[in-house]
């Protein structure tokens, strides 16, 4: 199979999640500094994926998926033995869709557009800011229940959480006031998988402990 990506974008996840589930992926860089957004310096992005936007998975029959909730979901369902997502027919599967929906709705979509681009004007991005700390504040409250969003186990809802939330430091997004999310994220930053997956995608890592 065949990742789209472009570096620090929410593609970092599907990464993630491939790299613990022990599937290998092939990786296709897009440049969405330009517009058109084009796979390396070939062809527009858009030609292969008609949304324009990462990530983008083709799979081993042709077919192209997208968005990048349905990309883990899909990706850790091949891999039902890691332990990435519950069983379909398990109430934890409900909880999974319910954190996921709420990243990609109340996180994701609040620091992407809005805080990386200040044209967008300053009193649009005061309001965001502040609705991202009220649901930060959300997290952080969950996180007293367990080491991960689903309790004691690393899945794709933390995959998605680290890459989302990771942007606070490139947004200007303080998390001072949120120790257990900070310490999420390094133990997450920490993992084997994590660490490849940045790498793969030109993203700094922090030297190991």
């Amino acid at each position: 199979m065949k990742l789209y990506y472009a570096p620090y974008s929410c593609s970092l996840s599907p990464l993630i999640v491939a790299n613990e589930a022990g599937i290998a992926l092939e990786l296709e860089r897009v440049d969405i500094r330009q517009a058109p957004h084009r796979v390396g310096e070939g062809e527009a992005f858009a030609a292969i994926n008609p949304k324009d936007y990462v990530p983008a998975l083709r799979l081993d029959d042709g077919r192209l998926l997208t968005e990048g909730l349905a990309i883990v979901l899909y990706l850790a369902d091949r891999a039902p033995a890691s332990g990435l997502a519950p069983a379909s027919d398990s109430a934890q599967r409900y909880r999974l869709l319910e954190w996921l929906a709420f990243i990609a709705s109340e996180l994701h979509k609040s620091y992407s557009p809005w805080l990386f681009h200040p044209e967008l004007g300053e009193t649009a991005q005061q309001a965001v800011r502040a609705k991202l700390a009220a649901r930060l504040a959300l997290v952080e409250q969950a996180l007293a229940d367990g080491p991960y969003l689903l309790g004691e186990r690393f899945g794709v809802a933390d995959a998605y959480a680290f890459t989302v939330i990771g942007w606070s430091k490139l947004t200007g997004v303080d998390l001072s006031g949120f120790p257990r999310l900070r310490d999420y994220l390094e133990r997450i930053a920490a993992r084997p998988s994590v660490r490849e997956a940045m790498r793969a995608h030109g993203m700094a890592v922090a030297a190991a402990a």
